[in-house]
């Protein structure tokens, strides 16, 4: 598989999550299966990943975010100490790609890590970017969990 190449203003340590979540997914990946990987990274610097699972009923399938945020939870990580997330796809040339959550994933992460970093390509430019979570969602009502 082809890396991402880091962009160049991209911590260290986003860049070890990126190629964790590499890693994940060139294991763990399975074309219509599980083709999205995602590392995280807590506060106190634990890295956590998940790998999304399609389910033959679109509604049962479980995104890579999710699998993660619950990776970190079980490991005893209070989920507003999420500082980064990145998150993979493999395209059909064999060449990883980092992508954004889908809209439930920006809900779930910005519900529980409002303070973390998002790392997505851009659309228009392809360039990797960060974002502030709550900056994926304009105008979303906050509720204390």
């Amino acid at each position: 598989m082809i890396a991402v190449t880091a962009p160049a203003g991209m911590p260290a340590g986003d860049v070890a999550l990126l190629r964790r979540a590499e890693a994940v997914l060139d294991a763990a990946g399975v074309p219509g299966r599980h083709e999205v990987a995602t590392a995280l990274r807590a506060a106190d610097g634990s890295l956590h990943v998940g790998v999304h699972v399609e389910g033959s009923c679109r509604r049962s399938s479980v995104c890579a975010e999710g699998v993660a945020l619950g990776a970190a939870r079980a490991a005893g990580v209070p989920l507003g100490e999420v500082t980064s997330v990145v998150s993979v796809q493999i395209k059909p040339a064999g060449t990883f790609r980092v992508i954004a959550p889908c809209g439930v994933c920006r809900e779930l992460i910005s519900d529980y890590s409002p303070a973390a970093t998002i790392w997505l390509t851009e659309p228009d430019t392809g360039e990797v970017i960060a974002v502030p979570a709550l900056d994926l969602l304009p105008a979303k009502s906050r509720r204390v969990w």
